[in-house]
């Protein structure tokens, strides 16, 4: 047994040796050596070490979880489809999902938590029907998480738009009224901040170099942000552009508009304020401040009753 071993050890070593003696030989490279080193040369990665370089969960656990979910999500009726998709585009299309993929990581979510759970409290030693009265009560839990993370997301989103729509709009007015168009005065605004109002104007933009009317992309854009201003002002504007008003006067108009509607919302705030002040100060600073000044009062209290 040792001489066999020993024999294809040799063998192998001298099958290395030639391999290694032919490639030291080869003076002329091939293209595919040609290629790769110019790759590795450049600093170019190809699509194994690119793949390679992200992490587990970009390259397995996030391509899993979307085809399970497109599985899952493909048999929901048109109906729902079509009022998450409004959701979604009113959100920003957060994570880049679609409506499908969406329905199905409802499901997803619903079936990991009410099954985790009701093999948990199965292994507790509960019982079936409890663990499985808890897994479905959790399984419900699990289908509307989702559904309430994308409404703080269409919220947060929706916030974010009316509080730069002030600036953005006053912005556009200077530019329009220094000398520049309504087109270039939108470029100029979608160039100056990053946030979800100018990153719509640039899809506007966009939507309109590949054919769509101004109007089109205007009405289109009011829709996905679902914010009672900017549907005003794109309404405004849609307006002037059919009546042939200057948009210089609307867009001051709408302006000046702006700014009442921003002082109004903050004096709106203001008087709020006490109002969320009171719940904070009754439970976290008056107890505070009721041991500080009867504390020293209690044991000469105490003494006299007793």
């Amino acid at each position: 047994m040792g001489l066999i071993l020993a024999g294809v050890v040799g063998v192998l070593a001298i099958v290395m040796i030639l391999v290694g003696v032919k490639r030291g030989k080869s003076a002329t490279p091939t293209i595919d050596e040609r290629l790769s080193s110019f790759g590795m040369q450049s600093g170019a990665m190809t699509l194994a070490q690119r793949e390679q370089s992200e992490s587990f969960s970009a390259r397995v656990i996030k391509p899993m979880v979307r085809n399970w979910s497109n599985s899952l999500g493909s048999r929901s009726p048109a109906s729902s489809l079509e009022k998450v998709r409004v959701k979604l585009n009113q959100a920003g299309n957060p994570n880049g999902m679609g409506p499908v993929e969406f329905i199905g990581l409802r499901y997803l979510v619903a079936a990991g938590m009410g099954g985790g759970i009701c093999l948990l409290m199965i292994f507790a030693g509960l019982g079936l029907t409890n663990g499985a009265a808890i897994g479905a009560i959790c399984a419900v839990l699990g289908y509307m998480l989702p559904g309430i993370w994308l409404d703080r997301k269409r919220k947060a989103r929706r916030k974010e738009i009316m509080l730069s729509l002030p600036d953005a709009i006053d912005l556009l007015t200077i530019s329009v009224e220094s000398g520049l168009g309504f087109d270039p005065a939108l470029q100029r605004v979608a160039e100056k901040w990053d946030n979800a109002l100018t990153r719509e104007f640039a899809r506007v933009l966009s939507e309109m170099r590949i054919g769509k009317t101004k109007r089109e992309a205007l009405r289109e854009m009011s829709l996905r942000c679902d914010e009672d201003g900017l549907t005003t002002f794109v309404g405004s504007v849609i307006q002037a552009d059919t009546l042939g008003v200057p948009i210089t006067q609307v867009l001051r108009i709408q302006s000046e508009a702006m700014r009442v509607k921003r002082r109004q919302r903050a004096e709106e705030m203001a008087q709020k304020a006490p109002l969320k002040m009171l719940f904070p100060m009754v439970f976290l600073i008056f107890p505070a401040l009721y041991v500080i000044i009867l504390g020293p009062a209690i044991p000469q209290v105490m003494r006299s009753i007793g």
